[in-house]
């Protein structure tokens, strides 16, 4: 069945709505639906743009063809129509043809509607429940099946869109309410739409000159987000970047400037053996940036956690104290708000307070779950945030705007320039007619950046903070349902107890040949085989996915996220039933 709200455009009524045998589920009937139930007239700017529905009053019908030259119906539009699409024949045209080529208005024009109608019902696709996950093949075969080598040769527009519905055909559907497998799901219309605009704008984040709308709304939106961490008047400072692994590597290298300036110039020889800590369920991307930062993986130091996932600070204050009586020096401690499998939330205000104690720069790695500060209901499990240097926030993830959106936020202002900038004289003239403060380049890594702002901004004007906090409580509200579902259920353990702090349901399923195998080594060996395989049969079927792992001396568990807005308690149980029946003769 279809999935309910916006995407009911044109499904309840499609009877009434919609002419001739035409499915409710095509971007034509979407859009004559959209034309009629949007307000300000967006539905029919987008079928005029489609060219399809009536739009504006149809020309009167040209006299019949003989059959050679009749383009009838060739459009899609079923209908007497003044469009271009059937004039074009897309095996002849190359993309030479389309602008900047000389009079290619007309061409270009149809062949990116050719490409929006192919986006538009994958879209609609992706929300149907009926509809497969997945379309699963082996690496080998779609080697096979696909002729993807680059040739010297040019392949015409026709060869390009049969490539863009095979690429989607096989493409995950992470937009799909049964999509569960990683942190970031589903697909956000408003967001979709600022992505396409944002890539037509085609611009670098790295000066106001050629940037100054997305310059000032990273500006607007990065001083909202230090707010509601908590920072006074959200003042500090903060960068869009490629992902919470890119923004934790900032946070150590801001870190290890703050505590000795001169190794941005004499390199780490000029330092003394540095040393960093962080929990044994943080994400390794804390590892890799001590890597690529030259501090190296062995001066990480990792924490206990407790049972259910979160660092134990008597841990962390006795392993800083162990690491100064060796000579080593302290400089960096990444709590987590969120750990990727069990979604704990480290005691912040205990970790600060020992922080503080040692002169140590705190970081806060909440890529996960740094987007519950905008829920009343459940900020709290970030108390003691406001006491960070630094803060990882993404809100690609539970406030589902698309890839990628990731934040990093610095407490003190003019470090991140003073730490990374190069003064390109190419890039950054200092004699600008505006001010210079708004060239955000030299504090970033990168030259080149993209453009990820007006996704998040966008969204975040569409639905209000009130729409994202709606959004997270909704998801913390199922992840709950699916805990108290199976946690007495016959055939289901947790793999710690008590209820989940984020949406992730950590638990194993024990199918009816293991329950009651008495030699416990055997039971856990076989254990660890059943989530691969369950996990292999969903997506052989394409009816869902969910993440497996081992973690410690635990073996393979399934660990169940929820971060699509789409999905609904109905979805929950369906899961569980699917579990239940791929599994059951393991």
């Amino acid at each position: 069945m279809a999935s309910q709200g916006f995407w009911s455009l044109g499904g309840d009524n499609a009877g009434a709505n919609n002419t001739g045998s035409q499915s409710p589920s095509t971007p034509r009937a979407w859009c004559q639906a959209a034309a009629q139930k949007l307000s300000g007239g967006i539905g029919s700017k987008l079928c005029a743009l489609l060219n399809v529905g009536e739009v504006e009053k149809p020309a009167e019908p040209a006299a019949k063809q003989p059959p050679e030259t009749e383009a009838a119906g060739t459009c899609g539009c079923n209908k007497s129509c003044n469009c271009t699409k059937a004039a074009v024949v897309f095996s002849d045209l190359y993309s030479t043809d389309l602008l900047p080529a000389m009079d290619s208005d007309a061409k270009t024009m149809t062949f990116l509607q050719e490409v929006v109608d192919i986006l538009l019902a994958y879209i609609v696709e992706s929300f149907d429940r009926d509809t497969k996950v997945i379309d699963f093949h082996y690496p080998n075969e779609l080697l096979q099946m696909n002729n993807w080598e680059l040739q010297g040769e040019p392949a015409s527009l026709d060869d390009i869109l049969i490539s863009c519905r095979a690429t989607l055909k096989y493409a995950i559907k992470t937009a799909h309410p049964r999509y569960f497998n990683q942190l970031s799901t589903g697909l956000d219309m408003v967001g979709l739409a600022a992505d396409w605009l944002t890539s037509t704008a085609n611009t670098n984040m790295f000066t106001y000159e050629v940037a100054p709308v997305f310059v000032l709304l990273e500006y607007v939106t990065l001083k909202k987000m230090r707010e509601i961490i908590g920072w006074p008047d959200g003042r500090g400072d903060g960068i869009f970047s490629p992902g919470g692994a890119i923004s934790n590597m900032y946070a150590m290298l801001l870190a290890r400037f703050k505590m000795f300036p001169e190794v941005k110039e004499k390199g780490m020889s000029s330092v003394p053996r540095l040393v960093a800590f962080t929990s044994e369920h943080s994400h390794f991307s804390i590892k890799k940036g001590a890597a690529a930062l030259g501090i190296g993986t062995e001066s990480v130091i990792c924490i206990k956690a407790d049972e259910s996932g979160k660092l134990i600070p008597g841990d962390l204050e006795k392993r800083i104290l162990e690491a100064k009586q060796k000579g080593f020096v302290p400089f960096f401690v990444s709590a987590t708000a969120g750990t990727t499998v069990y979604g704990a939330f480290d005691p912040l205000i205990a970790i600060s307070d020992i922080c503080k104690k040692y002169n140590i720069w705190m970081h806060v790695d909440g890529a996960w779950g740094g987007s519950l500060l905008m829920s009343r209901r459940h900020r709290w499990k970030l108390d003691g945030v406001e006491r960070a240097n630094s803060v990882t926030w993404n809100p690609h993830k539970m406030m589902s705007v698309p890839l990628q959106c990731s934040a990093l936020l610095v407490r003190e202002e003019g470090l991140m320039q003073n730490c990374n900038q190069m003064h390109a004289c190419y890039l950054f003239q200092q004699d600008k007619h505006y001010d210079l403060s708004y060239d955000t380049g030299d504090k970033a890594l990168q030259c080149g950046r993209h453009v990820d702002i007006f996704k998040l901004w966008l969204m975040w004007r569409a639905k209000g903070t009130i729409g994202f906090e709606a959004q997270i409580d909704k998801c913390l509200e199922l992840s709950e349902y699916l805990y108290n579902k199976i946690k007495d259920r016959e055939g289901y353990e947790m793999v710690f107890d008590g209820k989940p702090q984020h949406t992730n349901v950590c638990f194993w399923y024990l199918p009816p040949g293991i329950r009651y195998m008495e030699d416990k080594e055997e039971r856990k060996k076989h254990l660890h085989k059943v989530a691969p395989v369950i996990k292999a049969r969903m997506m052989e079927y394409g009816t869902t996915m969910v993440s497996y792992q081992p973690q410690g001396d635990k073996v393979n568990f399934f660990r169940m996220v929820i971060s699509n807005p789409a999905a609904t308690f109905q979805d929950i149980d369906f899961l569980i039933e699917e579990i239940e029946r791929l599994g059951l003769d393991l």
